[in-house]
């Protein structure tokens, strides 16, 4: 670690360590119907307001009786029927049963269900044989939740399966953060919108494409400012409406040696830092404040573009959102090849992971890894995540393997 820094680069934990203590929740929330919750981050923490299930009810189909009349050989007579949605009014005395259907909830007097196969009817009349406990195959009110108790603290994103939770107890509406608004840009005299003719030396915008899919997954409100062109009052303007958001994301024009204006009218507009951090691709970095905004100026090479955002900017984002985020999960993998690597810088190999003939894991790059070779991130399911000090790497040693996510995969 010492290293990277006598060569001038800074270790990513350490950016990200730097990055996260400068970033705080937004406070804005707003109320949100349980159809339009999904991906949400929790402002408010959210209780089970019912016990779940909200009665005692029946885990079989067969017969709900008394299990101190079930002793031994005996014979009951069937009063009534239990169904689920429609409960058996009245009272199981002495001697007597009635036919209960899965879910159905317990009458009065009933402590236990007999199951179907463990009994024979001849009309009203349920004979049985077998020993029955008090409270066999019964299901208890508040077995799984209990009212009160808490389901989900702020900063929790809302999943799907937990729409589901929340409509099971008749939960309509939700405090959630407000979504924070990303203005999204690129600038380069070269760039073309796909779908026009080249000219000469120019080439397609392809990272706003990139990270505006990235982000929405986020659910992010992302407003695209298209291509700026390499021009200061074009810059300014398009910087001063973008202030006015809470986060600004530009790619392009962070390098050292960069020819462009942008590095000049952020330092005059904002409070910006340009890091190189120790990691590979990506090494070029800017964080700082424009306006309310905070700013992450990626690189414009698009892998490097990518690893930067789903490393740095991203969490710097979730935590703006409110959201209470995990670190994320590695796997170990053996490699299936040879990897060229050279020590000083943290890799980001892509590469594809899969289940080797053995059923362990085994992974192996997708080939050329130059940070403007988009295929090389299009066509993997993961990153090789190699340390900062390792050099080359033979076929058969064991790598940590970064899965994609929802944002990449």
């Amino acid at each position: 670690m010492a290293d990277c820094y006598t060569n001038g680069l800074m270790p990513l934990a350490e950016g990200l360590r730097v990055l996260l203590d400068k970033v705080s929740s937004i406070m804005d929330h707003e109320q949100v119907s349980l159809s339009q919750a999904a991906g949400r981050v929790v402002a408010e923490a959210i209780s089970c307001p019912i016990n779940v299930p909200p009665a005692n009810n029946s885990a079989m189909d067969g017969y709900g009786a008394r299990s101190a009349d079930c002793i031994g050989e005996v014979t009951l007579t069937c009063i009534g029927q239990a169904l689920a949605g429609q409960p058996y009014s009245g009272t199981v005395a002495a001697g007597q049963c009635v036919w209960i259907m899965t879910g159905a909830v317990i009458p009065a007097g009933v402590d236990a269900v007999i199951m179907q196969e463990d009994v024979t009817r001849e009309e009203q009349q349920v004979s049985l044989s077998a020993a029955v406990k008090q409270g066999q195959n019964i299901r208890l009110a508040g077995e799984d939740l209990q009212a009160g108790q808490l389901l989900f603290e702020p900063g929790h994103r809302i999943k799907p399966a937990d729409i589901g939770l929340l409509a099971s107890l008749g939960v309509a509406t939700v405090a959630v953060k407000r979504k924070p608004k990303v203005a999204l840009l690129s600038n380069g005299d070269e760039l073309v919108e796909p779908g026009q003719p080249l000219a000469a030396g120019q080439i397609y915008e392809s990272n706003r494409y990139a990270l505006a899919a990235m982000l929405k997954r986020l659910s992010l409100e992302v407003d695209e400012f298209g291509i700026i062109a390499d021009e200061p009052e074009a810059i300014r303007e398009a910087f001063t409406q973008a202030s006015q958001y809470d986060a600004v994301i530009s790619s392009g024009g962070v390098s050292v040696g960069d020819a462009d204006y942008i590095k000049d009218i952020l330092s005059e507009m904002g409070q910006i830092d340009f890091w190189k951090l120790a990691i590979k691709p990506g090494k070029p970095f800017a964080y700082g404040r424009l306006g309310k905004a905070h700013y992450f100026g990626l690189p414009g090479n698009p892998v490097s573009a990518m690893v930067t955002c789903h490393q740095l900017a991203v969490p710097a984002l979730r935590q703006l959102a409110g959201e209470f985020a995990e670190p994320p999960l590695t796997v170990i993998a053996t490699t299936t090849e040879a990897i060229r690597k050279r020590p000083g810088r943290l890799d980001f190999q892509r590469g594809i992971v899969q289940r080797g003939d053995d059923g362990r894991l085994v992974v192996s790059t997708t080939g050329r890894q130059g940070s403007g070779i988009m295929s090389s991130i299009s066509n993997a399911n993961c990153f090789l995540v190699l340390e900062l000090e390792r050099g080359n790497i033979d076929a058969g040693e064991q790598v940590e393997v970064l899965l994609f996510d929802a944002l990449l995969g």
